[in-house]
């Protein structure tokens, strides 16, 4: 994994940096421990004419470090944070559903940010909250004018007081693992764990029966953990699958096959073969998805260097069960590398939109 590149955010708002109308604004050609929280009562009116918007958004998390706003360091909030106030002339905090270390990856993690729409023409006067779809336009104008690896995918009313992380129902992880001894293409660089030995997919598949359901998980709970809630955690689904097209990211209806319409492992190996000049044998692609209301600091990583070390041999479902059962996080085996892992989708209880 390569070591992240890190960026100072500039949140200074500028009146030269505020489009002059929103018009000519066109179309741009982790693991975190989630808390459970009581929750109060929805208003469904903008509160003196705030209005909170609920965002999801994709990132590669190679050049991020994480997820949450540091003061000295690039992250997917401040980047979110500098769009926004270059859009709406001030500041505004972005809060999001769930947090990601650096180099992990986003398929549609969620935030929600409050907007006050202020007339330019007459400073002082509230105007209307801006469309949905002119806040998501508006935002990846300026966030492709820098670097493109953060995109809004899209943009929702919700009542003042939706938290886009305590309403959160399930969160979905994927885990990428390229196998096979070939180097990896540029284009898989900083996007799976290359692991050059073969794997035992059928033994992986069966420590994931071990690990999935509710279980004290404090031996993939990692020592800087800050959660004050249990280690108890419901995994509602922990399974791997093969990809038999080695894909650049799982995308989330790949993701939803069930495991018996994985594709034939034998037809998705390498081969000693010639394949031809200017062609390259293909990796085995096996996904982890991982999936639960909440999940640990890095239990899903975690889990996955389990599920790799009984895929190499170096440990066996017995040991699964002692490294379970032994509530300690020295028991485990290394931690996968940040670059495999993805945050795939954060459910909520939303009312459908015409």
């Amino acid at each position: 994994m390569t070591q992240n590149v890190k960026h100072s955010v500039d949140l200074e708002c500028s009146e030269s940096n505020r489009p002059s109308k929103i018009s000519k604004i066109g179309h741009p050609n982790h693991i975190d421990d989630e808390e459970e929280e009581e929750e109060k009562g929805m208003s469904q009116n903008p509160r003196n004419g705030i209005q909170r918007y609920l965002i999801a958004i994709e990132y590669i998390g190679t050049r991020f470090s994480g997820s949450q706003k540091q003061l000295s360091c690039r992250t997917v909030v401040g980047a979110l944070e500098e769009a926004f106030c270059k859009f709406v002339g001030q500041q505004v905090s972005v809060s999001c559903s769930s947090r990601t270390d650096a180099g992990v990856h986003a398929l549609s993690n969620v935030c929600h940010v409050d907007i006050q729409r202020i007339s330019k023409r007459k400073p002082g006067e509230v105007l209307p909250p801006h469309e949905p779809a002119v806040v998501g336009r508006a935002v990846n104008h300026f966030l492709q004018k820098h670097d493109s690896d953060v995109t809004v995918i899209d943009v929702r009313y919700v009542p003042s007081d939706f938290h886009a992380r305590f309403k959160a129902q399930e969160r979905t992880y994927f885990y990428r693992l390229l196998s096979g001894p070939e180097p990896l293409t540029t284009f898989e660089k900083d996007r799976a764990w290359h692991v050059t030995e073969e794997l035992n997919l059928p033994a992986m598949q069966e420590a994931c029966r071990v690990l999935v359901g509710c279980h004290d998980f404090s031996s993939f709970r990692a020592a800087g953990c800050q959660s004050i809630f249990s280690s108890y955690r419901q995994n509602h689904r922990l399974e791997l699958w093969m990809n038999s097209v080695s894909a650049s990211y799982p995308s989330n209806c790949e993701t939803d096959m069930p495991p018996s319409s994985s594709p034939n492992i034998d037809k998705v190996t390498t081969s000693s073969q010639d394949v031809g000049f200017g062609k390259r044998r293909r990796h085995r692609c096996l996904v982890v998805t991982a999936r639960a209301r909440s999940f640990l600091y890095h239990q899903v990583g975690l889990l996955v260097g389990v599920l790799k070390a009984v895929g190499t041999g170096n440990l066996t479902i017995p040991d699964v069960e002692r490294i379970l059962n032994a509530k300690s996080v020295t028991s485990t085996s290394p931690m996968a590398p940040a670059c495999g892992l993805y945050l795939g989708e954060v459910k909520y209880d939303l009312p459908t939109t015409s």
